[in-house]
């Protein structure tokens, strides 16, 4: 067994370098002997190192320091130029991820290609960010092996809840009014507020105060990663949007409910950790990469005194039990499925649509295709999917059917197709049509490509009969 590293490069933000805390905890199970190094960006590691597993973090910037070394495997979850020529460069045995050589930017591993071709193509995607970031490069017995506790609960005495107010992007939170006014349920209720916050929701906090109108208390750009986790010891619950410091108060064992809204799947983004709360609307139009209106509808179906209550309700021992969500929203619960991957199971009566059953189909088919389980899985959603909509099941293989000649097309033409490939096919085929164009660019087009990609299709075909 070597001892070379395993080097993981993950530039992105805080909460992407949360969300490969389970790999890391993966990796060093996998091979325990093994040293893990991290490249990450150290304004966001430097205040992680408590919390974070044991690993060895460096800067991209130490050039020589990583050149020096041989790895046993290099995972690069980075979508920056400058990580995919690092992980070119460097010597190992094993490399998944975006990787620049001389032969040009290509993708290594099937699961880290899946996850490349999500890029807005998300839609019934229903594996987790986590889980992508590990499935390539460790044993799969470790999703069903692996226990994590589910959130604290603080005696009935405390009061506290609270919230996080800014997201990276504008329309995945609530606006200051809303802030303000779930600030009022939630102490017409008897809890105490507190707002919370980066520096970047500095002016934030003050028009929730000055919407508010009555004292509250604002920590917003006050606190240091390490403080905000210390002062959520003290709290019984956090509402927030999906956000970095989600993912961390999610970690610390801090019960959070995610007001996901805007742009995002919460499959892929929610609460990792079993037992944290996801609120929603329930609309057709969810799960998107880019909202495609001026601006995002779903975020009207969020009421502060609605969602004041819930709160209240599961800053309560025992409090998430024998309710429903707010009209026109679903609730869910984080959990696990059977074999140990992220789960969104929901709270009280919701009835299945079939977006979902498309969702959980394409997580069968992609799951069969990649060796985690076998077809009894994809076969049984799509006998319950072909009963409860027959209709979309006769367009899903009408359309299936259209997919396999526009490649045959492109087979016989040797022609390289364009973004239309898979944007042309409908949203219910798209995971698909998606996966197989990212095959054919990962491959140059090559004749092997196009004829992969048309086994891919025949197996979907031989599923839905």
């Amino acid at each position: 067994m070597t001892n070379n590293p395993a080097l993981i490069l993950q530039m992105q933000r805080m909460g992407d370098i949360i969300l490969s805390f389970p790999l890391f905890l993966w990796a060093a199970r996998t091979a325990p002997e093994r040293p893990i190094w991290v490249v990450a960006e150290p304004h966001f590691y430097e205040e992680l190192l408590h919390v974070s597993p044991k690993v060895t973090y460096l800067p991209w910037t130490a050039i020589k320091e990583l050149s020096a070394r041989e790895y046993s495997i290099i995972v690069n979850l980075s979508h920056r130029p400058e990580a995919a020529e690092l992980a070119g460069k460097l010597s190992a045995r094993l490399k998944f991820g975006p990787l620049k050589d001389p032969q040009g930017l290509h993708v290594s591993g099937r699961w880290q290609l899946y996850r490349a071709a999500l890029t807005g193509n998300n839609r019934h995607n229903r594996f987790h960010w986590a889980e992508l970031n590990a499935l390539d490069c460790v044993d799969n017995g470790c999703f069903s092996a692996t226990h994590f506790d589910t959130p604290r609960i603080l005696p009935s005495t405390n009061q506290a809840v609270g919230l996080f107010l800014g997201a990276s992007q504008v329309e995945k939170r609530p606006d200051p009014p809303f802030w303000a006014a779930l600030a009022k349920e939630l102490e017409r209720r008897g809890m105490t507020v507190v707002l919370m916050g980066g520096p970047a929701e500095v002016p934030l906090g003050e028009e929730v105060r000055r919407l508010h109108g009555g004292r509250l208390l604002d920590t917003c750009g006050t606190l240091s990663l390490r403080e905000f986790m210390a002062v959520g010891q003290t709290l019984s619950l956090l509402v927030t949007p999906d956000t970095g410091p989600m993912h961390l108060a999610a970690w610390s064992g801090l019960q959070t409910l995610n007001l996901s809204m805007g742009p995002v799947n919460p499959w892929e983004t929610g609460p990792f950790q079993p037992g944290h709360h996801v609120l929603r609307a329930s609309m057709s139009c969810l799960d998107c990469w880019h909202c495609r209106f001026d601006r995002p509808h779903c975020r009207d179906r969020f009421d502060p005194a609605q969602v004041a209550y819930l709160a209240w309700r599961l800053a309560r021992p025992g409090g998430s039990r024998r309710f429903a969500a707010p009209p026109g929203m679903r609730l869910y619960r984080t959990g696990r499925t059977p074999e140990g991957f992220y789960d969104l199971v929901p709270v009280g009566r919701a009835a299945t649509r079939a977006s979902d059953y498309l969702g959980e189909w394409w997580r069968g088919v992609f799951g069969a295709f990649f060796g985690l389980w076998d077809e009894t899985r994809p076969r049984s959603t799509w006998t319950r999917l072909a009963a409860e909509h027959p209709r979309l099941a006769a367009a899903f293989n009408r359309a299936l059917l259209e997919l396999a000649r526009r490649v045959r097309e492109c087979l016989v033409s040797c022609a390289a197709p364009g973004e239309e490939f898979w944007t042309g096919a409908p949203p219910m085929l798209r995971p698909l049509a998606g996966y197989i164009h990212m095959s054919f660019e990962n491959a140059d087009f090559s004749r092997e490509a196009f004829a992969e990609g048309l086994g891919m299709i025949e197996r979907v075909r031989t599923l839905t009969a």
